[in-house]
């Protein structure tokens, strides 16, 4: 027979959970310094254990863990905390620390640029923490160890070759104060624009410069067809994929065996489309929708299987856990998952059977949801509508069998979208601004999209079901990989706010969120809709992913994931995973939620600079065929040493220094965020309209260079070489 615990080992394990608990909750993101009473009354603790938690406040007290402060408890804090994790670089030089313990640091940590100690973005470091003067923005630190470093070979572009040979390359990983020494075999000529790989010789320091020698050359910087490999290389995206990962893609064929449908739910007679951009191939999510006579909707939201052929620890999910997303850049795509699934086998296409996971949503009159279900399902798609095609057929100009579908579909996203508002949630709608590329890479033009009621449908339907399964998987008590927003930090919402005033808006000083969501209201039809919109973004902290449920922001929700999009997303794969009992218990949720965080961050750095290069060669085929054209454009940002401004055709940021402003001396009023001219008065405020003309463009270094337009500059023929590179 079992031997039968005996009572005092039952206290002791009490004991010992309970202090875990009371610790990780006071280590956590969101707790602050409380009372005792206060504390015992957030963790609900049992009346029959509060003698047991006064009696563990008291050793924890004694033991030096917690300390108490105005008669608030908290975690002691020491002098100097030092701390290992995966550093991040900014551009401008300044970096922050992924700490490798979430849970012990849940903040990032803000490095200086003159503290980053010459270590690269991605290198494992130790950091000092400055516990004595925490950053108004949250704790500072100082990188004191290099502990690995993240990358053996660098990319870069060959930037100068002095008349005595020496060799100059501009590495973005390493900003443009960092620049390269290349020491270059005899066999292997450069010449300046070549984008090459770097085998780095010596790391150097802050004085000293980093050394390295070419391994090999991509092409030119004049070539655009070689611009998604460059950055491929450049951020360490994998463009192909192994050998052992296509097999096993290859072995699920081309359609679904009728044993693959077995104890799933057949949804094949339901009228089910997809509406994606036009361009895309990954056809994730199909919608369904139907109204009963009592008034019901019901809501189908049907999302490819993807768990069914990538299972754990196959090469599949290895390959897929590497990348954590798919990459996107203007014409091509570096997918997650092999075509043979992507594109295919797990692509919900028209006419072919593919296997599903469902959540089948009820809601009333007013949109609110009633009851739902998740299932494991199959669906027949009967059309592939892209956005352009929905939309036409919603304003009569192209005729479809499913007009009535779609209709139906726009009346109950305006209840949802109500439903959205009133709680306080934001909607933006920005239009989208997308680069087109000919088959050599050359970028021929821009597109704007316009986020319409098309885009707004599949986006609220993916939301809710996005909320109902993080909502069903935390009633479960299971871990999940949340999708987080936290709150923005009150100094940069000052600015945000500062910024609504100068446009002419009402807005207290801390607005709730319900008094957002109607200062964009109206806003909505305004001119002035996309500026104060980006202002807000910025104003924002980054979305992330993480195993802690600390709600999300943006969103005005309690419980939320992503689990819409699993053929381009690891995270939602893992949901899927989740929902249907897949994963070991020993999944490392938190491990897995900081991966995809940095992947996706490198993904969009790796999307913004292809993107951003695609703008500025068609920039520079508009500056040889029309060297005085004038762009508009909108004041964005204002410093002390000059404005930043956004050009509305391209949506590409633009720097004029004051120095280049009109013929005054300018000086910056900070409590009003304005540069005024001394002699003549003129000002320049956040929103201001400008008219610019381009001076040079910098392929290299993905800079242009600008001069303001006014009426004096219109009589002097246009600047052919750069004076001052952009700040």
């Amino acid at each position: 027979m079992a031997k039968t615990p005996s009572k005092s080992s039952k206290q002791s394990r009490t004991a010992t959970n309970l202090k875990r608990t009371i610790l990780q909750f006071m280590k956590g993101r969101r707790f602050r310094p409380m009372s005792p009473d206060e504390l015992l009354d957030r963790l609900q603790i049992a009346p029959s254990l509060i003698p047991l938690y006064h009696k563990i406040i008291t050793e924890l007290l004694q033991a030096g863990e917690i300390q108490l402060d105005q008669k608030n408890l908290e975690i002691k804090k020491e002098k100097e905390e030092v701390v290992t994790g995966i550093l991040r670089m900014h551009p401008k030089g300044f970096g922050f620390l992924l700490p490798d313990d979430a849970i012990a640091n849940p903040q990032d940590i803000f490095i200086p640029k003159h503290l980053t100690d010459n270590a690269v973005d991605g290198d494992r470091v130790e950091v000092v923490i400055n516990l004595e003067n925490p950053g108004e923005k949250g704790p500072e630190g100082k990188v004191v160890t290099i502990l690995s470093r993240a990358h053996k070979h660098l990319a870069g572009t060959i930037k100068n070759i002095s008349s005595s040979g020496d060799i100059l390359a501009y590495v973005p990983l390493l900003g443009t104060s960092k620049p390269v020494i290349v020491r270059s075999p005899l066999d292997l000529p450069l010449k300046v624009g070549d984008r090459v790989i770097l085998k780095v010789t010596e790391w150097g320091s802050e004085q000293d410069a980093t050394i390295a020698e070419p391994t090999h050359i991509i092409g030119n910087i004049s070539d655009p067809s070689i611009d998604i490999l460059a950055a491929a290389e450049e951020f360490d995206l994998h463009s192909t994929f192994p050998k052992p990962v296509i097999d096993q893609a290859k072995k699920f064929g081309k359609k679904v065996p009728a044993k693959d449908l077995k104890s799933r739910v057949d949804f094949t007679k339901l009228e089910c489309f997809t509406i994606d951009p036009e361009t895309a191939k990954d056809y994730d999510d199909a919608v369904s929708l139907t109204k009963d006579r009592k008034g019901v909707y019901r809501l189908g939201v049907h999302i490819a299987d993807v768990a069914h052929y990538v299972s754990t620890n196959s090469p599949l999910d290895i390959e897929a856990y590497h990348r954590c997303n798919s990459t996107y850049f203007p014409g091509a795509c570096i997918p997650m998952l092999p075509e043979e699934l992507s594109n295919e086998l797990c692509s919900l296409k028209a006419d072919v059977i593919r296997l599903t996971m469902s959540v089948m949503m009820d809601f009333d009159k007013a949109g609110t949801l009633i009851k739902h279900e998740i299932v494991r399902s199959y669906i027949l798609s009967q059309k592939r509508f892209s956005y352009g095609e929905a939309k036409e057929v919603l304003d009569g100009t192209l005729k479809s069998p499913h007009l009535k579908a779609l209709k139906l579909m726009v009346e109950l996203c305006h209840l949802l979208k109500k439903k959205r508002s009133q709680r306080g949630s934001i909607d933006f709608a920005l239009p989208e601004i997308v680069v087109e590329i000919d088959n050599k890479g050359n970028p021929t033009g821009i597109k704007r999209i316009e986020y319409d009621v098309t885009h707004q449908l599949i986006e609220e339907f993916a939301l809710k079901a996005n909320e109902i399964v993080a909502t069903e998987l935390t009633a479960r008590g299971k871990g999940v990989i949340y999708r987080i927003h936290e709150e923005p930090l009150e100094e940069n919402f000052k600015d945000f706010v500062q910024f609504a005033l100068t446009l002419g808006f009402k807005i207290s000083p801390q607005p709730t969120s319900e008094e957002l969501s109607h200062l964009f209201e109206q806003a909505k039809n305004t001119p002035l809709a996309p500026q104060l919109s980006v202002a807000f973004i910025r104003s924002m902290k980054l979305a992330q992913y993480s195993s802690e449920n600390l709600g999300h922001y943006g969103l005005s929700l309690e419980n939320y994931c992503h689990f819409t999009s699993p053929i381009r997303r690891y995270s939602d794969l893992i949901v899927q995973r989740l929902l249907f009992n897949e994963t070991p218990k020993e999944i490392e949720l938190d491990k897995i939620a900081q991966r995809c965080s940095e992947q996706e961050r490198l993904s969009f750095r790796a999307e913004m600079s292809v993107k951003t290069l695609k703008k500025l060669r068609l920039l520079n085929n508009y500056f040889r065929m029309e060297p005085s054209k004038e762009y508009p454009a909108v004041i964005t940002k204002i410093k002390p040493f000059g404005l930043y401004f956004e050009l509305k055709e391209l949506m590409l940021e633009g720097f004029l220094h004051i120095s280049e402003l009109e013929n005054d001396y300018f000086t910056f009023d900070k409590s009003r965020g304005v540069l005024t001219g001394n002699r003549t008065g003129t000002t320049h405020r956040l929103g201001d309209a400008l008219i610019v003309r381009l001076q040079s463009v910098d392929l290299i270094l993905l800079e242009s260079q600008w001069s303001l337009v006014t009426p004096h500059s219109r009589k002097i023929k246009p600047k052919f070489s750069s004076k001052r590179k952009k700040r």
